[in-house]
């Protein structure tokens, strides 16, 4: 893992989400990207050019909250960007090779009852960019113990499982595979390839309506530092699809990051 990026929003944590995106980069000894995307909305009529003052103004508040961390060593490259945020940002991390995105659950939001705002869930919902969820206020540590919960097996693009691999390779991670039949199940969905076999210390099977409610089921049996699922439209946020943000009443959790991974299939 060479290249990750750091969106970043006003939120109250933004300094926080920060620091721990250093320490984790600084594990890797990768670069990280610190990014802000702006768009220009005009008025009929308006002749005043705004966008080098958003520009600038932008580069200072990136620069403000770089100022307040401890880098620790770590190259941190600020960089601004003018566009729709989810095609600036597929752009960006193809331009710069991105590995991983470190998101927080909400980049802007107010609403105590979100688990991802409007902002963080249009990144998860409508990119295919690997991501990590960190939860707010989390300090950065090692990951012992990975539960990875889907409910297809079937690999089809290996390097899929390149952040997750990265991951427990830096950290000698173990990983439990949890294997949800849900009413979808296809015949052949648990034959699990030895690309993903060889990751998994223990490989458990549930059978529930979503692979959502299998992860509610196991997760605390297991204890995982992080929870790791796979982006599909019908995968791990079925029922939240529809919307961007994600009600914390939904899912929830103050101490476990969410590794998003790219569709395997």
């Amino acid at each position: 893992m060479k290249n990750i990026l750091v969106p970043v929003g006003s939120s109250k944590n933004a300094v926080n989400h920060l620091q721990y995106a250093i320490d984790f980069a600084k594990a890797f000894g990768a670069k990280l990207y610190v990014v802000q995307v702006y768009n220009v909305y005009t008025k009929a009529g308006t002749m005043i050019k705004v966008d080098h003052i958003l520009e600038r103004e932008s580069k200072a508040f990136l620069e403000s909250h770089v100022s307040k961390v401890d880098t620790k060593g770590v190259e941190v490259i600020v960089k601004t960007f003018k566009g729709a945020l989810i095609d600036t940002l597929e752009l960006v991390c193809k331009t710069l090779d991105i590995d991983l995105l470190l998101i927080e659950p909400k980049t802007n939001s107010t609403n105590q009852e979100l688990y991802l705002g409007k902002t963080s869930g249009k990144i998860i919902k409508q990119t295919s960019i690997p991501a990590l969820i960190v939860p707010e206020g989390l300090k950065f540590k090692t990951y012992a113990n990975i539960l990875m919960a889907v409910k297809s097996a079937i690999l089809k693009k290996e390097e899929s499982l390149g952040p997750l691999r990265s991951i427990m390779e830096q950290f000698k991670s173990q990983m439990t595979l949890l294997l949800v039949k849900t009413p979808y199940y296809n015949e052949g969905d648990f034959a699990v390839k030895d690309e993903l076999a060889q990751l998994a210390t223990k490989i458990v099977h549930s059978e529930n309506a979503t692979t959502f409610q299998g992860v509610l089921e196991n997760y605390k049996e297991y204890s995982p530092d992080m929870l790791c699922v796979v982006r599909r439209k019908r995968g791990f946020f079925t029922k939240l699809w529809e919307n961007n943000t994600i009600l914390k009443k939904d899912f929830h959790s103050s101490t476990l990051p969410v590794l998003v991974l790219s569709e395997l299939k």
